[in-house]
Formats: C-alpha cells, sequence, structure tokens
C-alpha cells in the first residue's frame, strides 16, 4: 500500500485535518504520519503555508490521480439460500435494513466517494434490479451461470471491466455504517473484520506494512474476510489470468473468487493448474492485496433472517415476505416465533422451506412463478380432499386452491425414497397400488394429449421447439396415443408425478406419497411410467418396477402400455422444459434425457406391437 498516497488523499478531501486525525485515520503512529508528510513535502506533493492547512501541489495532485478509482463492480446474481424464504420473492441485496436497500445503500455511499461507473453483475430474479438503471445510472451485467456455479465464475463474467482499471469490488448484501469507499485507493485491499475466539471465517494473516501473506479457512483471534475489496490496475493484471484459467478447469464450478487468491498465496494454485495442463504467461509475477482492517460493527453481512432480525427489530414483526405473513395468520403467531428457517427445496416448480414454531416443524410450499397458469390448484385441493381419509399423504394444515401455497407438518426423521433400494421400491409401490385399489375418484382427469398440445402451444408462442426431427416424433407420439386410447383402459385417481423424492421414508417403516399438484384420473400403469422415467431408469430397471408394483411378472401388454406411456410421459416433459427454459429456468441435460426416452421407448413400443 503507497502510504504516501494515503497521505496525499487524506490531504486531498480534507486538508484541515491535522497530523493526528490523519493518524487515527489511517490507524498509523503519530510519527509515521509526521516521517511520511515529511517525506511528501520533500518529493514536492505536499505543501504548508504559515503552519496551517496542508495542500496537494500540482505534482501531488498529478500523482495522486494515477490512483483514481475508476468503478465499482457489484455482485447480485446468487439466490441468497439461508434467506429463504424472504429471497423467494426478492434477492438477497435488495432487501431493506432500516429503511433502505442494502445494494442501493452502497450505491449512493459510492457516488458520495465520486464513483459513477457502477456494473451490477445480475442473474437470479434479475428483473428486479432493472430500477436501479434509471434511479442510480448504474448498468446491469447478467451472468448466465448464477443457478450453476459460484463468483468464480460471476467475476469471471465481469474480468472486462476490470482490466487496465482501478475498481471496487462489492456484494450486494453488505451493510455499511460508514462510507469506507474514496476517489482514490493506493493498492489493492481486501476488507477485514476482527473475530475474537474461534472462528470459521476466512482468516487472513500479514505483516507489517499490510501485506496479506496468506489465507486460511478457521482460525482464533484472527482478521477474516468480510465486506468489499478494491482491485488496483496492477493486480488485476496478475490476478485475472490465473482466475480465467481456473475458470476453464473442472472441479471449479462452486468456488468463490476468494478461492483463487488463496491458493495462490499457499501455492496450490501451481498444482491445480499443471493438473489441468494450463500455464501461466511467461515472467508472471503474483498479485499484491493488503489488509483494510475496519472497526468493529463497520462492515454487516448477515448470514439468515436471525441475524437481520437482531439487528433491524423490523424483522422480528414484519418481513414484506407473502410466505412468513401466511404463516404467521395460519398458525396465529407472531412472526418472530418463526424460527429454524432452511431452505428445503428449489425445485423445479414449487420451492419450499422448512421452520419451526411452538416446538413444532413445518413446511412451507411456496408454488414458482407462472405455475398458476401450468397447473389447476383447485384440482389440486379436490385431489387432497378426496386422499385425506386414506391416510397415506402429508399432514395438511392449510391449502390456498387459488394461489397454491400450502403448510403441512414435518416428519422429523423422514427421508425421501432411494430409486436404487429394493426395499424403498417394494414399499412405495406397494403404497401405490393400494392407492390405486382404493376406489377413490376426483371430477378431472390427467388427459397427457390435452397436456402436450398446452405445452406444444406454450412452446410454439415462446421461442419455438429447438429438436430437429420434433416433426417425426410428434407423429409417433400421436400414433401411441391413438393406441392408448383404443384399448379403452379403466382410470383410477392417479398421481402423475410418482417420483421417488415424493415417497417419504418414515422412521417407523411407513412411506408416505406427497405433492398431488398432476393428480387426476388415468391410467393406473401411466405412475408406474412417470415413475420410470423420473428415476432414469432403463429397461431392466423398468421391468424391475413394474414386477414390484404388480407383485408379479407383467404381461406383455401392460409392459407395452407402461413403455408407451414412458414415451408419452418424456414427450410431455421435454416440452415443459423447453418451455421453462424460455422463461429463464434452466434444467440441463433433463431436457434431453425426456426427449430421448419419447424417442427410445417410442421404437420398444413399435416392436412390441409387432408381437402382439
Amino acid at each position: 500500500m503507497d502510504r504516501h498516497g494515503l497521505i496525499c488523499r487524506s490531504i486531498w478531501e480534507n486538508p484541515h485535518m491535522t497530523q493526528r486525525e490523519i493518524g487515527q485515520k489511517l490507524m498509523l503512529s503519530l510519527g509515521t504520519v509526521n516521517n511520511l508528510i515529511k517525506e511528501c513535502m520533500a518529493l514536492g506533493y505536499v505543501e504548508q503555508e504559515n503552519g496551517k492547512a496542508y495542500s496537494l501541489t500540482e505534482q501531488g495532485t498529478e500523482f495522486l490521480n494515477t490512483y483514481r478509482v475508476d468503478g465499482a463492480v457489484v455482485l447480485a446474481a446468487g439466490f441468497g439460500s439461508r434467506f429463504v424464504p424472504l429471497t423467494f420473492e426478492m434477492p438477497k441485496g435488495l432487501l431493506e435494513v432500516f429503511g433502505e436497500r442494502m445494494v442501493e445503500r452502497q450505491i449512493r455511499q459510492l457516488q458520495e466517494a465520486g464513483i459513477r461507473d457502477i456494473t451490477v453483475v445480475v442473474g437470479y430474479l434479475k428483473e428486479k434490479f432493472e430500477y436501479l438503471i434509471d434511479k442510480y445510472q448504474v448498468k446491469l451485467l447478467y451472468n448466465p451461470e448464477y443457478s450453476c456455479k459460484n463468483t468464480l465464475a460471476t467475476v469471471y463474467h465481469a474480468r472486462e471491466l476490470f482490466k487496465g482499471r482501478n475498481v471496487y469490488l462489492l456484494s450486494s448484501d453488505n451493510w455499511l455504517r460508514e462510507n469506507m469507499y474514496h476517489a482514490h485507493e493506493c493498492g489493492a485491499w481486501y476488507s477485514l473484520s476482527h473475530a475474537g475466539g474461534d472462528t470459521s471465517e476466512w482468516c487472513v494473516s500479514f505483516n507489517k506494512k499490510g501485506r496479506i501473506t496468506g489465507v486460511e479457512v478457521g482460525g482464533r483471534d484472527c482478521w477474516y474476510m468480510y465486506g468489499p475489496a478494491y482491485f488496483s490496475r496492477e493486480f488485476s493484471e496478475r490476478f485475472f489470468p490465473v482466475l480465467e484459467r481456473y475458470y476453464e478447469l473442472p472441479g471449479t464450478e462452486q468456488l468463490y473468487w476468494e478461492h483463487v487468491y488463496m491458493e495462490i498465496l499457499n501455492g496450490d494454485w501451481e498444482r491445480r493448474l499443471r493438473h489441468g495442463r494450463v500455464s501461466l504467461p511467461e515472467g508472471w509475477e503474483a498479485p499484491v492485496m493488503y489488509a483494510n482492517c475496519q472497526p468493529e460493527g463497520q462492515v454487516y453481512e448477515f448470514e439468515n433472517l436471525e441475524e437481520l432480525r437482531k439487528f433491524d427489530p423490523r424483522y422480528q414483526t414484519h418481513s414484506d415476505s407473502k410466505a412468513m405473513e401466511l404463516v404467521s395468520r395460519v398458525l396465529g403467531v407472531p412472526e418472530s416465533d418463526i424460527q429454524n428457517i432452511k431452505c428445503l427445496k428449489s425445485g423445479m416448480t414449487n420451492k419450499s422451506f422448512l421452520f419451526d414454531a411452538g416446538g413444532v416443524s413445518y413446511i412451507c410450499r411456496v408454488p414458482g412463478p407462472g405455475t398458476e397458469m401450468l397447473i389447476n390448484r383447485r384440482q389440486e385441493a379436490d385431489v387432497y380432499g378426496v386422499v385425506a381419509d386414506l391416510d397415506i399423504t402429508e399432514r395438511l394444515l392449510y391449502l390456498d386452491p387459488e394461489t397454491g401455497y400450502k403448510i403441512a407438518k414435518y416428519y422429523d426423521g423422514a427421508r425421501n425414497g432411494d430409486p436404487r433400494n429394493p426395499e424403498d421400491i417394494s414399499k412405495c409401490m406397494g403404497l401405490l397400488r393400494r392407492f390405486h385399489q382404493s376406489g377413490l375418484a376426483v371430477g378431472h382427469d390427467f388427459n397427457i394429449r390435452e397436456r402436450i398440445m398446452f405445452y406444444e402451444n406454450l412452446c410454439l408462442n415462446h421461442g419455438g421447439i429447438p429438436f430437429e426431427d420434433y416433426r417425426e416424433i410428434r407423429g409417433r407420439m400421436w400414433e401411441l396415443m391413438d393406441w392408448l386410447d383404443g384399448l379403452g383402459r379403466p382410470k383410477v385417481l392417479a398421481h402423475i408425478d410418482s417420483n421417488f423424492d415424493n415417497f417419504l421414508m418414515l422412521p417407523d417403516g411407513r412411506a408416505k406419497l406427497i405433492d398431488w399438484e398432476y393428480a387426476g384420473m388415468c391410467d393406473p400403469l401411466m405412475d408406474l411410467a412417470m415413475c420410470s422415467i423420473y428415476s432414469y431408469y432403463n429397461i431392466e430397471e423398468t421391468e424391475t418396477l413394474m414386477e414390484a408394483y404388480l407383485d408379479r411378472e407383467p404381461e406383455e401388454l401392460e409392459r407395452t402400455v407402461v413403455f408407451a406411456s414412458m414415451a408419452l410421459g418424456g414427450f410431455l416433459w421435454s416440452l415443459w422444459a423447453v418451455y421453462k427454459s424460455s422463461q429463464g429456468d434452466e434444467f440441463g441435460e433433463y431436457t434431453l434425457i425426456m426427449y430421448r426416452y419419447a424417442k427410445d421407448c417410442s421404437r420398444i413400443v413399435q416392436k412390441n406391437l409387432q408381437k402382439l
């Protein structure tokens, strides 16, 4: 850290500061400040007239301008799973603390320091940040990998904003008590806070000049990384060649950008790059970063809602979360009694969280955006009403047939069914068979032809269908549906979404079947088909599943009906995934796997029909 630059910056910001005040601000001794000012005067940077205020000379101003900050990058792409259910509805950085959104507070502090070139890197609920463009004249940069990679990838996508420039790197969910930004910075730094006692934070060692010499996770009575960082152009020139190579290596997807810096300091970067068979430019030198030690209470990174409640009392009674307000109303407790909140699921259709209230554990389901168009919640409520007396599903407390919000008691010690565990398969198929034989009925069908046509139209109206051979495969699906319709098979109340994640295995040996969003009257073998493709089963595993359900070897017609239903199910869910992708959701290889079931299983059916 250039101490002459720090002295010049202090004088530029306030020429009336005394040496003692400069020392307190820079955490330097009075003697050190006195010597530094003398050195700056000898270099022609600083002058003092008649023993009064210090001022920068023209030469000093030119020197200080080499440290001028060019801009800031604010990381705001992540989901914030430890802040559910608030982050189901709002990105963490847009949550308010004492009536001011955290990201807005930092933008305002940057602008007060003269920093105008500000870019917010967005991903999750990116549209929520759009208003910042007009309100603060910031720019937005989209990170397409926000849902599957960590901040290493986020910084990688913003890398061009750092090269050849002096740039702050911030997290949108930090809260800074005092403005710690400046128009000039005299070396790369990371904000540090002090921990008394044991900590699991990223602990930092540094030398007498403040240069960081090591970082390790966990420590005792130490300074740790906490808050914003600053990348000088010199730091970025050395750091980004390593980060870019890390990004290209497999196994780095869940790394923070700080992992790269830590491994540079401890030497692990050489092993990693050598293993990945990549190298750095000749003459590369390790980047230098300094400790920027902050006083207690200056920087806050709220880990969860409980921490925020302690800091801002408003969150004890009112969190501005629809889900929290609903739970409070249904259970008749204040929001402060809703505790131990954990993200339980952020799935393809819904999100859910686990919480405690009054010593009892519950699950709240929050419908995903747009699901009101895809799922008939009133029909779902009808199914729950019909199956309630059968005692095979969750202990439901509340279900809104309009919105789809659901609250149920949590089964302590329960786990999801395992599609590779023979005992689980037997138990789950036995429950499914008993359910199908119960004689329960509702007034609506699950009509796969209608559902396929529905999603097909959605896809065609939202970017099209990308499969090259779609027309051919579509023709096969219609032939299968015509054949199945011609069989006139009986219908029962079927679950449709009968994947093993929806079977709960209880500690007392019982099994439960939950989440009835798609349930309706249908051929019972459709549940076997859906269970098979959800489990990514091959032909042999599907045969085993059929035997477990039927408690005998399947007949050839039954086997063919299952494979035909698997083809149609794969076709349906591939269209579903294509549509969801057009809405900004991405499910990786799921789309390809489902479409492959449509093609492979339809071929099996064609061969079987020649034998029947």
